[in-house]
């Protein structure tokens, strides 16, 4: 174990390396609330802390390189104990789009939501809503801008019913969980897209004015091509049926820009 990495409110990561091979690891070690909530996953007979099970599931099947993988864990009385990948040299988000005076060119930007994209459509496939995907969770290698996905410990299984409580970052909440008090994953997890984007190439969060042009499909942003407003827009649209589907997202006339 080493230096402490982060800390939230449930826990702590610290650097670590495996004695076994050297491998450098993140060990995240997380309380458990009182109202610890256990899953069961088809083929494991035992159960997962959620944020364990969440992982879990996420890393099932093939290998997904735009979500951090799980080596390890360990489930104690009153905490559990996760190894993660620990890709070097990294930083989160957050503190690269600071480092680059909090606004990033169209092409950079491209490349990083091409992969937060790819995380989101995986974790909706294998049915994890992540519910908290925003710049302090993806984690940026600073030499290769490879990007993974970090923290399920907002996540919840994803349900066709929908979620009437929020949990998340409020910068990050959909509209239609305060004026409908209910909102659905997917259309949720697109929302949170949007919001990422939007900061990525804006350098802010979106206001009410913004949010009012794009439900008039009249907003645009000085510098920002005409295809980088149009995806923004069909992200953000306030009623969660009228935004982009999250599977079409990639297939966007932005993300079709050659260098």
């Amino acid at each position: 174990m080493g230096r402490m990495l982060g800390e939230g409110s449930f826990g702590s990561v610290y650097e670590g390396k495996r004695l076994e091979d050297g491998l450098e690891v993140a060990v995240k070690i997380a309380r458990k609330p009182q109202n610890m909530k256990y899953i069961y996953i088809p083929g494991h007979p035992a159960r997962f802390p959620l944020e364990v099970g969440l992982l879990t599931l996420a890393n099932s099947g093939p290998k997904v390189s735009e979500i951090i993988e799980l080596l390890d864990w360990q489930d104690q009385p009153d905490r559990y104990i996760m190894v993660l990948e620990r890709p070097s040299p990294c930083e989160d988000l957050w503190d690269f789009w600071n480092g680059h005076e909090g606004v990033l060119n169209e092409d950079t930007a491209r490349f990083i939501m091409a992969q937060a994209t790819m995380a989101a459509q995986m974790c909706c496939r294998r049915g994890v809503f992540h519910r908290d995907i925003k710049l302090e969770n993806l984690l940026i290698n600073t030499e290769t801008l490879e990007v993974k996905l970090i923290d399920f410990g907002c996540g919840d299984l994803l349900q066709e019913s929908g979620y009437e409580r929020f949990c998340g970052t409020l910068d990050y909440r959909p509209p239609e969980s305060c004026t409908e008090g209910k909102y659905h994953g997917k259309p949720a997890t697109v929302w949170s897209l949007g919001v990422l984007l939007f900061l990525l190439v804006c350098g802010r969060f979106p206001e009410a004015r913004d949010r009012r042009m794009m439900d008039e499909d009249i907003w645009s942003e000085p510098g920002l091509s005409n295809e980088c407003c149009l995806l923004i827009r069909s992200l953000l649209k306030e009623s969660p049926r009228q935004r982009i589907y999250l599977r079409k997202i990639l297939r966007h006339e932005w993300f079709k820009v050659t260098e």
